[in-house]
């Protein structure tokens, strides 16, 4: 196993300690300096999207059962999220790219579906109650830590990650990249869409499709065709 030295456990707050807790400017000067320029969440494009744009935000999924509007779109990327039941009042964000892992798992869980990518500028970063998870959030060697500590973490040097002592090490990676690709940016409650840098589609389809929808909301985000940020 490795012996980094891992920040105090941070757990889920509630609505008030989160908006208690302070900003870390220091986190989003981090990211600059490793040269990351977005933060990554992908959704289905009819669902998803649309829900997304009624609202205007991202919203976690503990809180899309009780909007009227939203629970009757909803559904799950995946069919069990039990193993992560404490974070549902969090949005899980990706850095600089998408888990790709989980990706495919929900492509195979809703095949025929069309896909999204929601591209955030990094100041959501430094937000008051983000926290910074190492790996999946749902696997139980996730280290969870807030402010600069937190975010350096998912940079170490070697990261737990899935079962049975399985580690990933840092070596080659970009500045940019986390040492585990499944590690996960934890956002509170809700992203508001005006951090949102734009929507990026697979292919002109997809474009044509997000375009028509965007006409009907109060929130139209740029699009940009990128079918290898699917891949």
């Amino acid at each position: 196993m490795s012996a980094v030295e891992w920040a105090p456990e941070a757990e889920p707050q509630s609505r008030e300690e989160a908006e208690r807790a302070p900003g870390c400017p220091e986190v989003v000067a981090a990211a600059k300096e490793r040269g990351i320029t977005s933060i990554v969440h992908f959704t289905r494009s009819r669902s998803g999207l649309v829900g997304i744009l009624d609202r205007s935000a991202v919203k976690a999924r503990r809180f899309l059962a009780r909007d009227l509007r939203l629970r009757h779109v909803y559904r799950e990327n995946a069919p069990d999220r039990s193993r992560d039941l404490p974070w549902h009042g969090y949005v899980n964000l990706s850095v600089s790219a998408i888990n790709v892992h989980m990706f495919r798992y929900s492509k195979r869980w809703h095949p025929g579906e069309d896909w999204v990518i929601l591209e955030f500028k990094p100041r959501i970063l430094g937000h008051r109650g983000v926290v910074f998870s190492t790996t999946n959030n749902a696997y139980s060697v996730a280290h969870r830590a807030t402010g600069l500590q937190g975010f350096e973490q998912m940079f170490s040097p070697v990261v737990p990650w899935g079962r049975k002592g399985s580690e990933r090490i840092r070596s080659a990676h970009a500045p940019h990249e986390t040492t585990d690709p499944q590690a996960e940016v934890l956002y509170p409650f809700e992203l508001s869409l005006e951090h949102l840098r734009r929507v990026i589609v697979p292919d002109d389809d997809v474009k044509d499709a997000v375009k028509a929808a965007r006409a009907h909301f109060r929130h139209a985000p740029k699009i940009k065709k990128d079918p290898e940020a699917f891949r």
